[in-house]
């Protein structure tokens, strides 16, 4: 039998607005990026909504939907796809939510600090597990357990806890603001706000933020609670698309989507997140997957998103240009040697340099198959891709599209 694998490279927040600091375009726009363009040239080419009207436009909804998991049906909230991923095992009554390590303002009054840095200076995951321990010490009990997982991104695990919480705002939503307004007043969540407090006074002084001031690092001076939710509920990707699967990603979320649909999820040393993530590491990992008997790879790489919520437009044009440089070429060389392949490439949503956040407009995406090249457009962005008039309504749709003939 023809042996056809696919490849899906999910560029993190790659689409966005026209930014006036890269001339009124967008970084698809500005970057150069010569073998996705080839791509388009020969494949189909057009936008597909990856958020639902009803949910937030975050990584978890967004890329569950891409991978062909209908977010409506599935969506448990994110942190317990987190949870899954740095090895805690969830009971039923459990909810989870995401524990960022952030850099809070001086104030005095916890309400009058301001939302400094969301990743603590983009902390070490070594530095990070000295200080959650340090937060687990002081608040954890019975009911609360902390667990340390990736650089900022850590996990509270609520036993007989509730989703019901008010507002738990993502702190990168609120880059530069007085936090104040942005913590819940919801019953349900005084516990977990007044931990939030308590842990600027566990953190200020902690010999890991006492050195990292000292070398001119931000410290992780406070913890963020946020994304609650409950145990994951996804199927297998194999039973939903009859295909051997494997995500490729440096973050916990990704990572924990992967698990919980139960693919494969290998590590890659020096995966990151950002912009000096291996990004040769992640797709020689990939082609190893392809190799073990894997029919569908997905290769996330977070670095657009960050540069996005850091207002970094230049870096977001460059991480576009390094995943052309030094991702594609070894994948496609990989895939060349079976009979047929597919690969898809797009974001999962837009991270606007404007806004700093997500958004949830329709996103471009590019097919290709080695097979059945037919004329696409010379360069691919967010005009060109909607100038082709190819709309998909949800992921879902758009995946089983790409899996089908």
């Amino acid at each position: 039998m023809d042996q056809m694998k696919y490849a899906v490279v999910l560029y993190d927040g790659m689409a966005d607005y026209p930014v006036p600091a890269l001339g009124g375009k967008t970084p698809m726009m500005c970057a150069k990026k010569p073998i996705f363009d080839s791509l388009g040239k020969k494949g189909e080419v057009g936008l597909v909504r990856t958020v639902p009207d009803s949910l937030k436009p975050g990584s978890d909804v967004a890329n569950m939907s891409v991978m062909g998991f209908d977010p409506l049906k599935y969506y448990t909230g994110r942190s317990p796809l987190e949870a899954v991923s740095i090895g805690v095992k969830l009971r039923d009554d459990d909810v989870t939510l995401r524990c960022n390590l952030v850099t809070l303002s001086d104030e005095e009054n916890y309400g009058d600090k301001t939302m400094v840095d969301y990743s603590a200076g983009d902390i070490s995951s070594a530095e990070a597990a000295e200080l959650i321990k340090a937060v687990q010490e002081a608040f954890g009990s019975e009911k609360y357990a902390y667990y340390s997982g990736v650089s900022y991104r850590h996990c509270l695990v609520v036993h007989g806890g509730t989703v019901e919480l008010g507002s738990m705002t993502p702190p990168h939503d609120i880059s530069g603001r007085v936090i104040g307004e942005y913590l819940s007043r919801h019953e349900n969540a005084r516990e977990l706000i007044e931990m939030m407090k308590k842990s600027y006074e566990v953190l200020k002084d902690h010999p890991v933020n006492r050195k990292r001031m000292a070398e001119g690092k931000r410290p992780g001076n406070s913890i963020w609670l946020w994304g609650e939710g409950k145990k994951p509920i996804l199927p297998s990707f194999e039973e939903l698309y009859g295909l051997k699967g494997s995500v490729i990603s440096a973050v916990d979320l990704l990572k924990g989507i992967g698990l919980s649909a139960k693919m494969s999820v290998p590590e890659v040393e020096g995966a990151t997140g950002y912009i000096d993530t291996n990004f040769e590491g992640k797709a020689r990992c990939a082609a190893e997957e392809l190799q073990k008997g894997s029919d569908f790879v997905y290769i996330h790489i977070e670095a657009p998103d960050e540069c996005g919520h850091r207002n970094e437009p230049e870096n977001k044009v460059r991480s576009i240009e390094l995943i052309d440089e030094k991702v594609l070429p070894i994948l496609l060389e990989a895939l060349e040697q079976y009979d047929d392949y597919k690969i898809m490439i797009l974001p999962d949503h837009p991270t606007p340099i404007v806004t700093k956040t997500h958004a949830r407009d329709p996103v471009p995406f590019m097919i290709y198959q080695k097979s059945r090249p037919f004329g696409g457009v010379d360069t691919v962005n967010e005009e060109t891709a909607k100038q082709q008039g190819v709309f998909y309504e949800t992921g879902c749709e758009l995946m089983k599209h790409f899996l089908g003939e």
